[in-house]
């Protein structure tokens, strides 16, 4: 008899806006109490998968305004049990040069007003977060990565850091900088979702440099690196085994009340 293989979904960050061969994949509309999803459904792995482009199929959506809710719910609708995302990321420490692959550990939530719980109304639960990504998913992506730590300070976008808030990230013990880890992670582990993610350094933030940011330099740089982006996501997806189970960091039970909502 075998045994039914951990469903893989993947977030696909700036850059990232397809995975699977228009042949062997099919697009789905998922309703959720916080509006509806699009995904598309294939496999990686051998197993089955679903891919869900964070910023829309043309990066029309600003990070403040994804619908980190609504994409959550649709994955964990969907059966998923492990998250593979992607996002880009600018450095603030040296230490991470452009072109690194990093994995990280750590977040520091430097965002304002986005809607970062399930348990916002009468059932109230407390997400023990001082790991925040799955450290299982982590042990198996550390082969295809340059860095296997690395704490990511989260800033609202969709603009870039002055040179001051560099500095006062670096200072806050950030190596890293991105616009949309967070409340993706812990939603995913509000859900007992398993998460990890591949963090590919575009740029030196606006660390004292020669180089300025810009949008076209970040976006011409993840255009190259897609297929060593993508080649990981699909080592990672292989390596994770059948019967994975994500920490069970909720009671399954107020998991439960919250796939239950009606959709809209």
């Amino acid at each position: 008899m075998s045994t039914a293989r951990t469903p893989v979904a993947v977030i696909g960050g700036s850059g990232l806006y397809s995975l699977f061969e228009l042949a062997v994949s099919a697009n789905r509309t998922i309703p959720t109490p916080y509006g509806v999803v699009n995904v598309t459904e294939g496999a990686l792995g051998g197993r089955p998968a679903v891919f869900l482009p964070r910023h829309g199929t043309s990066h029309s959506v600003a990070p403040h305004r994804i619908p980190y809710r609504a994409n959550i719910w649709a994955l964990a609708s969907l059966g998923a049990r492990a998250i593979i995302s992607t996002a880009a990321v600018g450095a603030v420490d040296p230490a991470y040069p452009v072109g690194t692959l990093a994995l990280p550990d750590q977040y520091l939530d430097r965002t304002r007003g986005r809607d970062d719980t399930f348990f916002d109304e009468d059932d109230v639960q407390h997400l023990p977060s001082a790991d925040p990504f799955c450290p299982e998913l982590r042990e198996i992506a550390k082969p295809t990565t340059d860095k296997h730590e690395a704490t990511v300070a989260v800033i609202p976008g969709p603009r870039f850091s002055t040179r001051a808030e560099s500095v006062a990230l670096r200072q806050a013990g950030a190596h890293l900088v991105n616009m949309t880890l967070y409340p993706e992670v812990p939603l995913a582990a509000e859900l007992n979702i398993g998460t990890v993610t591949l963090a590919f350094v575009t740029d030196n933030d606006a660390t004292p440099s020669d180089e300025p940011v810009t949008a076209e330099r970040v976006f011409a740089r993840l255009k190259a690196a897609q297929p060593r982006i993508i080649a990981a996501i699909e080592a990672i997806a292989a390596g994770i085994p059948d019967d994975y189970r994500a920490r069970e960091l909720i009671d399954p039970a107020a998991v439960a009340r919250v796939l239950a909502r009606p959709t809209r």
